[in-house]
C-alpha cells in the first residue's frame, strides 16, 4: 500500500520524487537526479534550493550507532512548567542528540541520543541532566534492535519512485569495502565533520578539509558508506508533505511477541522509526500522521489490531525541536 501525498499546495509530486531520490542517494549529482526524474539538472537545482529554503531540506552524514555497536538511548524528561523549551534547545545544540520533541503540554521532552564517544552518554545521563533542577524525572530506555529507520527512510513508503529508478540511484560499492567492518577511525573525524554539516560536500571540499588526496577521500568515504558505519540521510519538515503531526508511541508487548510486532510495525505507512527497547516499554516508534484524527485512526486501527500489543502510551509532539540537525530554536 502506498501512502497518499497531501502537500496541500506547498509541494508537488516532483518535489516528493526529488526528496525520495535524495533518500536513496543523497550525494547523487543534479544531472543524475534529473536523468532519473525526467527533468533538467537546472530544474533539480532550483527545486533543491527551494526545498532547502522553505521545507527545511538538509542532506547530512549520520553515524550508524547500531552498526558501530554503540549504545543509543531514548530519553523522556519530565520538566517543571516553562522550563522544557529552554532545556530542549540546550539539548538540541549537543552533537550527541537528535529527534527531540516537546510533548505532554510542554512539560515533557523526548530525546534520542547518539553518543560519538564512549563517555558521552554517561556525561549526559549521569552528569548534566541530573544536576539540572528543572528536570524532575528522567526515564532512559536503551535501544536494542532497529526494526525500521536509520538508513531506511520514511519517504519510500510514498512509492513515488519505481524499482528501476531506485536501482539506478542506489550507490554501487566495492565488494571488498562492503565486506569491511563498520568502524570509524580517528583520522576520519575531519571528513565526517564536513559531511555532518553538508552530506553533499564536493570531493575538492573534502580534500581541503582533510588534507588527503581526492582519490583517498573517495576511497575512504566509499568504505565508510559501504560498511554501514555512516549513511547519508535527509531531513525535512513533514508538514510540507501534508503530515504535520509526529508522535512517539511507547508499546508494551508480550515478550514472545516483541519481534513479530516490531516487524509488523515496520510495514505500517505511518511508522518512520521503530526499535525494541530495554525499559518500561518493549518497543518505541515514531508515527507521522496528518493530524489528531489520523493518530486516532492509526492507534485504533492498524496498531490496535496487532496481536501481541498489550499497552500503548502516545506522546504527540507539540513541537519538534531537532531532527538530525538543529536548524532554528523557534521551530
Amino acid at each position: 500500500m502506498e501512502m497518499e501525498f497531501h502537500a496541500e499546495g506547498k509541494l508537488d509530486g516532483l518535489d516528493l520524487q526529488l526528496l525520495s531520490a535524495l533518500e536513496v542517494d543523497g550525494r547523487a549529482s543534479f544531472s543524475k537526479l534529473g536523468g532519473v526524474l525526467g527533468v533538467s539538472d537546472q530544474t533539480v537545482a532550483r527545486r533543491y534550493r527551494r526545498l532547502s529554503a522553505e521545507a527545511g531540506l538538509r542532506v547530512v552524514a549520520v553515524r550508524d550507532a547500531e552498526r558501530l555497536g554503540q549504545d543509543q538511548w531514548m530519553l523522556r524528561l519530565r520538566c517543571v512548567p516553562d522550563s522544557a523549551t529552554v532545556i530542549a534547545d540546550a539539548l538540541a545544540k549537543r552533537p550527541d542528540t537528535y529527534w527531540i520533541g516537546l510533548g505532554s503540554g510542554g512539560t515533557e521532552i523526548v530525546c534520542m541520543t547518539r553518543p560519538r564517544h564512549p563517555g558521552d552518554h554517561d556525561d549526559l545521563l549521569l552528569g548534566k541532566l541530573p544536576r539540572t533542577p528543572s528536570v524532575v524525572e528522567i526515564r532512559a530506555q536503551q535501544l536494542l534492535h532497529r526494526f525500521y529507520g536509520g538508513p531506511t527512510g520514511w519517504l519510500r513508503k510514498f512509492g513515488t519512485l519505481d524499482e528501476e529508478q531506485i536501482a539506478v540511484l542506489t550507490p554501487r560499492h566495492d565488494a571488498k569495502a562492503t565486506a569491511g567492518p563498520a568502524r570509524i577511525e580517528p583520522e576520519d573525524e575531519p571528513l565526517l565533520a564536513v559531511l555532518e554539516r553538508d552530506g553533499r560536500a564536493t570531493y575538492p571540499e573534502l580534500q581541503r578539509a582533510t588534507g588527503r588526496s581526492e582519490s583517498a577521500v573517495k576511497r575512504r568515504l566509499g568504505a565508510l558508506l559501504a560498511s554501514g558505519a555512516v549513511y547519508i540521510d535527509v531531513e525535512y519538515h513533514s508538514e510540507f508533505l501534508g503530515y504535520p503531526l509526529a508522535a512517539v508511541l511507547w508499546i508494551t508487548t508480550a515478550p514472545s511477541a516483541m519481534h513479530a510486532v516490531g516487524e509488523a510495525l515496520a510495514t505500517h505507512d505511518e511508522i518512520a522509526f521503530a526499535s525494541a527497547t530495554a525499559g518500561p516499554s518493549h518497543i518505541v516508534v515514531t508515527a507521522v500522521v496528518r493530524g489528531t484524527a489520523g493518530l486516532y485512526t492509526y492507534l485504533s486501527g492498524p496498531l490496535g489490531r496487532l496481536e501481541g500489543v498489550q499497552h500503548v502510551e502516545a506522546t504527540p509532539f507539540m513541537r519538534r525541536v531537532k531532527q538530525l540537525t538543529y536548524q532554528h530554536a523557534g521551530r
